[in-house]
């Protein structure tokens, strides 16, 4: 449709073909009338088509009867050997049917009768046929011709092939009144168009002549008085003209406007200090000595949740979140406190939960050019946060350290108590074998995070012998296990893949899954370790029945010193390090861990290693 009205266009450039305005109507109405025409013309040309494929049908029936009624009166009269009747009886079927050709061919080529005589080559066949190849019956129908060939079986003289051609022929005379009537209608049918068109013509011109006008714009027309419609065009028109009026007062208006700032802002500036200050990430206020603000930049109006225009030249009081930090602004601007002083505040959000953390820095000037103090303003959330999470990491590492290896002495005591007690001996020894390995866990963990934290943390690539793994697990954590009086199971295929990775960097990950199984389910329930192979990838899947962890929790517990927020958890010493290092490490490998869990019922941690990528 575009590309059509575009063609009225530069057919009517220069013209008076199409009045003003009709070139919106114009485009439609010759494709209503092309696809119109399109549709006749195919309906025209579909009638013809069926036409000829039912006489073509009716044809082929009427030869396919002939042909039958044929064989059935020819082959009494060969056995009767009367060849002059089987002769005159081709003829008249010939004749009567409408037959290009009908004949009788004996299997050597020698016609025995024919609708044109002077074709018969058998004048006297004898008593028995000739022989030739079998014949084969064939009815076909192609380009208007209708071939039927019939096998005739004479007893006492042999076989004989009876074929039949005929051309199919519509009648030309029903044909054309068809196409006649079709061509009427055709006529009709543009005549009504023309006189709608006409019509919708009378009723479209002032859309019309807007959509011109608002063309002219698009090609660049910049007078609005050019693209005005005159009132003869009815209400429309009026409408389109006060709207262009309206248009050219906000245009005059905005011009106006964007001067005015544009004075106001060459009057401000001084040297583009306040562009580099509005780029700065610190919020930067100035004040007078009656707290009134001469100058703030954008920083400032972002962290004091206000627009930059309410601030500027108003009362600073108003936007100060904190009394502490307005009895400091004052005694900056006042001049009695002449030292820098500093206030941090914690924001808080709409629904109460932490906004952020703000530093304020106010600091006393001398108050020349009417500043009196300036407040400085610097968001330290995540320096906070780096803070706690290493004061964090510095306590449950303490505490980490610090319990096997008091439970380390304690055994060496009890060992020096009872020196030649080979029972307290042997128990003794098998604490402190399980708290160096949990000191050495413990500081393995410590030092995989500061290689995370530097960027710096790599796999080797050896042999991992992944049942021997397992059976070293199982002999790690049996004594936990039963200690608790807890079920620990591990399903394992009896043949399984020999990785190619890091193996102590893999086995820390399969520690930290099954230590933590057992630290967080309760005495007496059990906790099950699958291994299974899909496709190409090799699964370990950690079961436990015990606290369950939310669908919040789910989403953060893989984050560094994270913990979950239930109270049973808290309860339980951990650094929140170990799941964040083991994800890390086996993703390093290609891998991953997941984890599906529900609250009293118990988690299943997935740890996935793609064989096809470790295989030796």
């Amino acid at each position: 449709m575009l590309a059509i009205q575009a063609w009225f266009r530069r057919f009517n450039s220069g013209r008076t073909i199409l009045q003003r305005g009709e070139s919106a109507v114009a485009p439609m109405g010759f494709a209503v009338a092309v696809i119109l025409l399109a549709a006749i013309g195919g309906t025209a040309w579909w009638s013809q088509r069926t036409q000829k494929a039912q006489v073509a049908d009716t044809t082929f029936e009427q030869v396919r009867e002939t042909g039958h009624l044929l064989r059935s009166s020819v082959e009494p009269l060969l056995v009767a050997d009367d060849l002059s009747a089987v002769r005159r009886l081709v003829v008249q079927t010939a004749h009567g049917g409408n037959l290009t050709q009908c004949r009788i061919v004996l299997l050597d080529g020698q016609v025995l009768a024919d609708a044109d005589p002077s074709r018969i080559t058998a004048t006297a066949p004898g008593p028995t046929w000739p022989d030739g190849p079998e014949p084969a019956d064939e009815e076909s129908l192609s380009s208007g011709a209708i071939r039927l060939v019939h096998t005739l079986l004479v007893p006492g003289r042999g076989r004989a092939r009876l074929e039949l051609l005929a051309e199919t022929r519509s009648e030309h005379s029903q044909a054309g009144r068809a196409q006649i009537g079709i061509a009427l209608i055709a006529t009709t049918a543009l005549i009504c168009l023309l006189l709608v068109y006409r019509h919708a013509r009378s009723r479209l011109r002032a859309l019309g002549e807007i959509r011109e006008a608002l063309a002219a714009i698009r090609d660049g027309e910049s007078s609005l008085e050019a693209v005005k419609l005159t009132n003869r065009f009815g209400p429309e028109a009026q409408t389109w003209n006060d709207m262009l009026s309206e248009t050219q007062k906000s245009r005059q208006m905005e011009i106006a406007e964007r001067a005015r700032q544009s004075l106001d802002t060459d009057r401000r500036s001084s040297g583009g200090l306040d562009a580099v200050c509005d780029v700065m990430s610190q919020g930067l206020l100035l004040m007078d000595d009656q707290l009134r603000t001469t100058y703030a930049n954008g920083a400032a109006a972002i962290f004091l949740q206000t627009e930059h225009d309410q601030i500027v030249e108003s009362s600073v009081e108003p936007h100060l979140p904190d009394p502490q930090l307005l009895e400091l602004v004052r005694a900056a601007a006042g001049g009695s406190a002449t030292r820098r002083g500093s206030v941090d505040l914690d924001l808080r959000g709409e629904e109460g939960g932490q906004r952020g953390v703000l530093r304020f820095n106010v600091r006393h000037l001398d108050g020349k050019q009417g500043v009196a103090a300036m407040l400085q303003i610097e968001d330290i959330t995540q320096q906070r946060i780096a803070e706690d999470s290493r004061h964090s990491f510095a306590a449950q590492a303490t505490h980490e350290l610090r319990t096997p290896l008091t439970n380390i002495r304690l055994s060496v005591e009890t060992m020096l108590d009872a020196p030649y007690d080979r029972e307290v001996r042997s128990q003794c020894l098998n604490t402190i074998n399980q708290e160096a390995h949990r000191l050495e866990r413990v500081v393995a963990e410590m030092l995989s995070v500061a290689e995370i934290e530097a960027g710096s943390l790599t796999v080797a690539s050896d042999d991992v012998p992944l049942e021997t793994m397992l059976n070293e697990l199982k002999s790690d954590y049996q004594a936990q296990a039963d200690e608790k009086t807890i079920a620990l199971k591990f399903d394992v295929p009896p043949k399984l893949p020999s990785l190619v990775g890091d193996r102590d960097k893999i086995m820390l990950a399969l520690q930290n899954l099954v230590g933590n199984a057992l630290k967080y389910t309760p005495d007496g329930n059990q906790v099950v370790v699958t291994v299974e192979q899909q496709d190409n990838e090799l699964m370990v899947h950690v079961s436990d029945t015990g606290f369950g962890i939310s669908e919040q929790d789910t989403e953060r517990i893989f984050e560094k010193f994270y913990r979950a927020r239930d109270e049973r958890v808290h309860q339980i010493t951990g650094s929140g390090l170990g799941l964040a290092l083991a994800r890390e490490v086996i993703r390093l490998h290609g891998g991953d861990i997941t984890v599906q869990s529900q609250i009293d019922q118990g988690s299943t941690f997935t740890l996935t290693l793609p064989v096809q990528a470790l295989a030796a």
